[in-house]
């Protein structure tokens, strides 16, 4: 069945708990997990960006990224399923999820999505709902 499981992470607790999740399936149907972590690009829009601003960003991304990460490789490993770790720059996560999905060969992407409805879904968006309206790769959304 699947084979190659991305799970995508904010280091949130839906997140984790949606980790968790694939990676009992993933343990289950002797899959491996690829963990992916978008974050966005550093922005500035002036020309007098203030020395050190952009590392600084950078550097709270990476560890924002990391921590995200570690915790499902963590898991993953705990329960004996072989985990590869992507953090991604990208200023679209729903697509970065895509593609990251279509380069690593999964079969299934893993989110969870944060439950918003009615007015909040339209103003704040969700990358699941965008995963979920543009993959042609199966997703499974858990809350």
């Amino acid at each position: 069945m699947y084979k190659n499981i991305l799970v995508a992470t904010d280091g949130s607790d839906l997140a984790t708990n949606a980790a968790k999740q694939a990676i009992g399936l993933a343990k289950g149907l002797s899959a491996k997990v690829t963990a992916v972590n978008v974050s966005a690009p550093f922005q500035w829009f002036a020309h007098n960006v203030p020395a050190g601003l952009e590392a600084n960003y950078r550097q709270g991304a990476q560890e924002v990224a990391a921590k995200a990460l570690g915790a499902v490789s963590d898991a993953a490993k705990a329960a004996g399923v072989a985990c590869e770790t992507l953090h991604v720059e990208d200023g679209s996560p729903y697509k970065a999820i895509i593609d990251t999905a279509q380069k690593k060969s999964c079969d299934l992407i893993v989110m969870a999505s944060h439950g918003r409805s009615g007015p909040a879904a339209l103003i704040v968006g969700s990358q699941t709902a965008k995963v979920l309206t543009h993959s042609k790769i199966p997703l499974l959304v858990l809350h």
